[in-house]
């Protein structure tokens, strides 16, 4: 397992009026977040807020290509993004312990923070169709170029680790600075992970996503 040290390459925020930052997702232009009682799009160049769509947003946001999910207490909502209307809503695996969320492979994958496990599930229905187990509290969950990587906060101390979707086994760690927590988590689909940061920092933080060539 390779462990380094996780490179922060840019903060975004304080955002006005917001007290915590839970879930985070991309759609390929804006940087979105969970805001408690909103959702808030910011453009990651300018760190300029773009749009806000006023739902439930309490902890991990995902996005398929054509809409969000976003966790709200016990349950997950599917979004129109366009017109900000929940389309339908599935039971969260959690019953509101849920934590992070992603989409990949037709599916969403939720974070289950105290239990330690990531959990695939039906978009449809909310069917468990696999468990991964992790050795600390899952935050944030992420999917890129196939690989599987989730945020942990516990401790007081959070990391960014890339695991075997398989088996669960570590196999590369980003330690996070002192004092710097990770609550949701996504990445761009290039170098950089986009991160929230709880009730810690009212700010999401882009830290850099290793090169291929280093993720041995």
């Amino acid at each position: 397992m390779k462990t380094s040290e996780a490179e922060i390459i840019r903060e975004y925020g304080p955002f006005d009026g917001v007290e915590r930052v839970g879930g985070v997702t991309f759609d390929g232009t804006q940087v979105w977040f969970a805001a408690g009682d909103r959702l808030i799009a910011f453009d990651p160049d300018s760190g300029k807020t773009t749009r806000t769509i006023d739902v439930a947003a309490h902890a991990g946001t995902a996005f398929d290509g054509k809409h969000l999910y976003q966790i709200a207490e016990d349950r997950i909502q599917k979004i129109d993004p366009s017109s900000g209307r929940v389309v339908s809503t599935i039971p969260a695996p959690g019953g509101g312990r849920d934590s992070g969320l992603a989409w990949a492979e037709g599916a969403l994958w939720v974070g289950e923070y105290r239990d330690r496990k990531i959990l695939q599930i039906d978009p449809e229905t909310g069917a468990i169709l696999r468990t991964i187990e992790s050795n600390r509290f899952v935050t944030g969950v992420s999917w890129v170029d196939g690989e599987l990587w989730h945020a942990t906060w516990e401790d007081d101390k959070s990391d960014v680790r890339r695991i075997d979707p398989q088996t669960g086994d570590v196999l590369e760690r980003l330690e996070m600075p002192e004092g710097k927590f990770v609550s949701g988590l996504e990445s761009d689909g290039a170098d950089r992970f986009f991160c929230g940061t709880g009730s810690t920092g009212n700010k999401v933080r882009a830290i850099r996503r290793p090169k291929r060539g280093a993720r041995k």
